[in-house]
């Protein structure tokens, strides 16, 4: 499998419990938060994401930080205007990487959302976007990712949403013709599709929480004894 580059957009889909947000955060740990500043907008206020250590949580209303490093917001639902606001100062200052848990949250009406979608990439601002319902997601999010993961989904609308950017129709349990739900996975693994290369692959369980928060920590440490 290929890892996203520092200018891609990767969106992860899945139901509660399917190991999105475990996969998100490994993908994260890989990332180049050590050369930028990467956002996590935390809307559910997530129980792993919580354990990352040596981070700095900010508002909504919070400048966009210059220095590399993990920075957490936990927006309000009723902070509309702030978090689009600081979009819109991501989009201004570029090189900074958003990390956006259940992206139905910010909705199809933000245009500083969506100019990140679809501008970001030329301004150096990859994205991890994550949902539990595709459904209500911003099309944006799928029409201008780069990699796909799909674990698990409860609900046909979900995977039909899915299936118009994920060729499951090119697999060979595929039945031409008509509408068929992709083969459920065990837990914890997904469809992984590299839209770049046209590649889609089965993956298992990325590494277990332990292991991905002892990455962020380690490579958190060493940021810190440089400054």
């Amino acid at each position: 499998m290929r890892f996203p580059d520092d200018t891609e957009r990767h969106s992860i889909v899945g139901a509660t419990g399917s190991g999105k947000t475990h996969a998100a955060l490994w993908q994260l740990s890989r990332r180049d938060f050590d050369e930028k500043p990467w956002i996590i907008y935390d809307f559910k206020n997530e129980e792993l994401i919580n354990e990352l250590d040596s981070v700095t949580h900010l508002t909504e209303k919070s400048r966009i930080p210059e220095r590399p490093g993990i920075y957490i917001v936990h927006p309000h639902p009723a902070a509309d205007e702030e978090v689009e606001a600081q979009m819109w100062q991501i989009w201004e200052h570029g090189n900074t990487g958003v990390y956006v848990d259940e992206g139905y949250m910010i909705g199809a009406n933000s245009k500083a959302f969506r100019s990140l979608l679809t501008q970001g990439r030329s301004k150096h601002i990859p994205m991890i976007v994550l949902s539990q319902r595709p459904v209500w997601m911003d099309r944006f999010v799928f029409s201008e990712s780069q990699i796909f993961q799909v674990f698990r989904l409860q609900h046909n609308g979900d995977y039909k949403n899915v299936m118009e950017f994920v060729p499951f129709q090119s697999q060979p349990w595929f039945a031409a013709g008509h509408f068929r739900i992709p083969p459920r996975l065990p837990r914890y693994h997904s469809y992984y599709y590299d839209a770049v290369e046209d590649r889609m692959e089965h993956i298992g369980p990325v590494p277990d929480r332990d292991a991905v928060l002892d990455t962020f920590d380690k490579r958190l440490s060493r940021m810190k004894k440089v400054v």
